[in-house]
């Protein structure tokens, strides 16, 4: 194992108070009254996975790096965006539990509450320290070209998890995370199936400025848009993927406009603050109501408002990635090469009462069988 220096930011982000400090993970916040759970649904059908997706310049494998000695704890730092929504809480905990102690890790982890300086420094801390891995779940997708220089010239490989980064592939070693454009391309799909042929006036409510995840997601649900003459994109705002800012732009919706049917949110924690907003004005939504809301995440809170029928279609974005990382890591250990993208499949889903070809249709038996 590589000597470290010790680094009192990484003594501190190390504890398990990092959880605590996410947010009600379990429970929404100021959550929409309680209804009861729609009748048993019709046989549903699997989504369509998303079509695998590699950064174009990104060459099809990527060379080993030096295994570590034998026997040697593998020190791994995580760079993680902060703690801004559930789906962060659960992909922090699994890259806690999955790189842990009793598993032969030492982990260096840092929430850098959606900073990208910040972000920046962790990952020269990182290097500084001479780990023999790093991790970065990119809070925007821009500059980072000099910092994954310094990691190469190191000689310690680069993972880059959930999100991407515009960087040349060459700096790191390898990349992983969901198709973020193929979950904006179900969304788009999935309503125009809902609507067949009826109008939309549509209101987006995207995630953090500048994060790839924002990106991709807005670029997938346009490119459907931009097949449907008689859909219409009224404002579309950053909630920065929180329930307080999903909330504020919702608001800021309904006192400009009033012939929206759909409402789009970039993240279940947006979709929460947006129907706090309409509860207050007395807008009705979901199955019954007035106003089609689809979502992004399908957190376990996110899809038990789907099940009840509130939240009409939530995309998946599945946080469990840590094993993926794991896997890279394992083949470099062996001096394997490893590909230069893994793809994270996932799926969408819809309220009871709805069949489609681009999601599952929500039971509690599906509920009950979510792991995060």
């Amino acid at each position: 194992m590589k000597k470290k220096l010790v680094s009192a930011l990484m003594c501190v982000a190390m504890t398990a108070t990092v959880l605590a400090g996410c947010g009600n993970s379990s429970e929404p916040a100021a959550a929409p009254a309680e209804t009861t759970p729609a009748a048993a649904p019709a046989e549903t059908t699997p989504a369509a996975a998303p079509a695998e997706t590699t950064p174009a310049e990104a060459p099809a494998e990527t060379q080993a790096a030096e295994p570590a000695a034998s026997g040697d704890v593998i020190t791994v730092g995580f760079a993680q965006v902060g703690h801004e929504s559930d789906w962060r809480a659960a992909n922090t905990k699994n890259y806690q539990d999955t790189f842990s102690a009793e598993n032969g890790y030492e982990l260096s982890f840092v929430d850098c509450d959606n900073d990208h300086a910040v972000q920046i420094e962790t990952v020269r801390g990182f290097i500084e320290q001479e780990l023999d891995y790093i991790c970065i779940a990119p809070i925007q997708s821009a500059g980072w070209d000099t910092v994954l220089q310094e990691a190469k010239d190191a000689g310690i490989p680069v993972l880059i998890v959930d999100r991407a980064v515009d960087a040349d592939p060459s700096l790191y070693t390898t990349a992983l995370g969901c198709d973020m454009v193929a979950e904006g391309e179900a969304a788009g799909n999935w309503l125009a199936e809902y609507l067949n042929g009826e109008d939309a006036n549509i209101l987006v409510i995207e995630g953090s400025v500048g994060a790839s995840a924002t990106l991709g997601r807005t670029e997938g649900f346009n490119n459907i848009v931009a097949n449907n003459s008689n859909w219409t994109v009224l404002d579309s705002q950053s909630g920065d993927f929180t329930q307080a800012g999903g909330q504020e732009v919702m608001e800021s919706f309904i006192k400009s406009y009033s012939d929206f049917n759909v409402v789009v949110c970039q993240n279940d924690n947006e979709a929460y603050g947006a129907m706090d907003a309409m509860d207050a004005a007395g807008i009705t939504y979901g199955v019954d109501g007035d106003v089609i809301i689809i979502s992004f995440d399908a957190t376990h809170d996110g899809l038990q408002y789907t099940l009840d029928g509130k939240i009409t279609c939530n995309v998946e974005c599945n946080p469990l990635q840590a094993g993926f990382a794991e896997g890279v890591i394992k083949k470099l250990e062996a001096g394997e090469a490893v590909d230069a993208w893994t793809l994270v499949e996932d799926e969408a889903f819809v309220a009871p009462g709805i069949t489609s070809e681009y999601a599952v249709t929500m039971s509690q038996e599906v509920l009950d069988g979510r792991a995060y």
